[in-house]
């Protein structure tokens, strides 16, 4: 595989980073990451900061301070399906580029140590939730 990280070069249009907008219930994110980081908080006013950050690094960062919703364990990985599908469903490009790609590509390889959604590359493991998201969207 010539990607050291998967959602780098080529295939940098599946990470949650990618500037592809959507709405869900009527609020406007610019990408998946400020989605999934509104997503972790109850307080509406610090929804409604990170969805509007300046970049995904910001919304991220608002994302770690916020106060997390009692339920956002539970929940997560319907969020996060939820807003990996508005991305593909509503940007009909990314959709048909996810289509094309090969299920073996959708593997969030990372160098920052996350192993719930991605696979550790100094270390092989992972759960890659992201990737099994991924695949579900891809062939709805």
């Amino acid at each position: 595989m010539p990607w050291n990280c998967s959602f780098r070069g080529e295939l940098h249009f599946l990470s949650n980073f990618y500037p592809s907008p959507f709405i869900i219930d009527g609020v406007h994110y610019p990408t998946v990451e400020h989605f999934i980081q509104a997503t972790k908080t109850n307080d509406l006013n610090e929804r409604e900061k990170i969805a509007n950050a300046s970049t995904p690094s910001k919304a991220k960062m608002l994302g770690r301070k916020c106060k997390l919703r009692p339920e956002w364990e539970y929940i997560k990985v319907e969020m996060m399906f939820k807003g990996v599908f508005a991305k593909f469903s509503q940007n009909k490009e990314l959709g048909e580029r996810l289509i094309n790609t090969p299920d073996h590509l959708l593997v969030e390889k990372n160098d920052w140590g996350d192993k719930f959604w991605g696979v550790d590359i100094h270390t092989g493991y992972g759960l890659n939730k992201l990737g099994e998201i991924l695949k579900r969207v891809k062939y709805m």
